[in-house]
């Protein structure tokens, strides 16, 4: 049986998503979970990684139940839930077809970033929100996000994870991004089919350097669409982990 899981955590004192050494990872106290469950280990597959420090509404997740093992999807919620940190919740679970795969099937994300331009950044925000407290320019934040939508060569907004090769591709298609304005700052969204290593954050810390006018938006401009395998440049301030939160993750 072929178990979906839905997933929240705050990621605050976490190592991020992908096993480490340490286990100190949502990956790792996940699997520590359902092999106290299930007495037995098994491999759990996320939708993708989050870094260290980034939260997450709703991280999808996927894991072959144990043979034998019978247990009804939804008492796994319970039964994980009393064996994990409060920091990480199971929301759901619920059985899927076998060919099913978090990562594989997966053709969209949403992620938010939470910026607070409050003078003093409240206790129940820290971790939560990245402390803005030098006025922002809306206008020019809202000129240079419009900047990433459509179809575009991010390599420039993109860090290497170690195993790129001169086939990778660094194309992807962001397919809305917002700018809600909240009672105490700013919220970023942007959805797209799906997003390369700190391309949110990247794409973040450029558009509030422009909105702070340390960079111009057609400085912006110019890192999107490079040509390949020979970027001019790169986005030099990557937004701190505090304010993202993976808001959703779609499937056919």
């Amino acid at each position: 049986m072929r178990l979906k899981l839905t997933i929240a955590y705050e990621g605050t004192g976490l190592a991020g998503w992908q096993s480490q050494n340490g286990g100190n990872t949502v990956q790792d106290l996940l699997e520590a979970a359902i092999a106290g469950t299930a007495k037995q280990p098994a491999r759990i597959h996320g939708s993708g990684r989050t870094d260290a420090g980034v939260h997450a509404l709703a991280q999808v997740a996927h894991f072959d139940a144990p043979e034998g093992l019978t247990m009804n999807p939804f008492n796994w919620v319970p039964a994980l839930n009393t064996k994990l940190p409060g920091s990480i919740r199971v929301l759901a679970c619920e059985e899927v077809a076998d060919d099913f795969h978090a990562r594989y099937s997966a053709t969209g994300k949403t992620y938010r970033y939470d910026l607070s331009t409050e003078p003093v950044l409240s206790p129940f925000r820290s971790g939560r929100a990245w402390h803005l407290p030098r006025q922002l320019d809306p206008f020019t934040l809202r000129e240079t996000m419009a900047l990433f939508e459509g179809r575009h060569d991010f390599e420039a907004f993109g860090a290497r994870r170690g195993y790129e090769t001169e086939e990778t591709s660094f194309v992807r298609t962001v397919t809305r991004v917002e700018l809600e304005e909240i009672g105490w700052g700013w919220r970023l969204r942007y959805r797209g089919e799906g997003f390369l290593y700190k391309m949110v954050r990247l794409m973040t810390g450029a558009a509030v350097q422009a909105a702070q006018g340390r960079l111009r938006v057609d400085q912006v401009a110019a890192l999107l669409d490079q040509p390949a395998g020979l970027p001019l440049g790169k986005c030099s301030f990557c937004a701190p982990p505090d304010g993202l939160f993976l808001e959703s993750v779609e499937y056919a």
